[in-house]
């Protein structure tokens, strides 16, 4: 469950802006980010209110990222996989292991959600397939 209690602001935006960073660099995500994100500033601080009301329970997010990612050609299973493997990357290194855990819980629902959003806009008669285990 979320709450304040479980980490503070400042922890939820050195996750965001540090696994952002990594993945901006990252060889295979870092060219779809970059070719879509126009501005980081104002994109790090909607992801910093998205993750802040996933963990803490904030409420300031609105939006439906849904939309915007199931608009993006050409992406597969690894590429979410390897979204996963940053994130949790990113998280091992926090030192506050209830976020860690949490954080990493609500990644792999959020990846795995976007995946079958995004099979089953490709196609809508086929039953999406799982990402694998990571």
């Amino acid at each position: 469950m979320a709450t304040a209690d479980l980490c503070t602001e400042e922890e939820v935006t050195r996750l965001v802006h540090g696994f952002y960073a990594k993945v901006r660099q990252d060889d295979l995500l870092g060219p779809i980010f970059n070719r879509h994100v126009a501005d980081w500033d104002q994109h790090l601080a909607k992801l910093v209110d998205f993750w802040s009301a996933i963990l803490r329970g904030t409420m300031r997010f609105s939006g439906a990222p849904m939309p915007a990612h199931i608009a993006l050609p050409g992406l597969n299973a690894g590429l979410f996989q390897r979204w996963l493997a940053l994130f949790h990357d990113t998280t091992q290194a926090l030192g506050n292991e209830a976020m860690r855990e949490r954080a990493d819980a609500m990644a792999r629902r959020i990846a795995q959600s976007f995946w079958y959003g995004y099979q089953l806009s490709r196609d809508p008669e086929r039953i999406p397939g799982p990402l694998a285990a990571s």
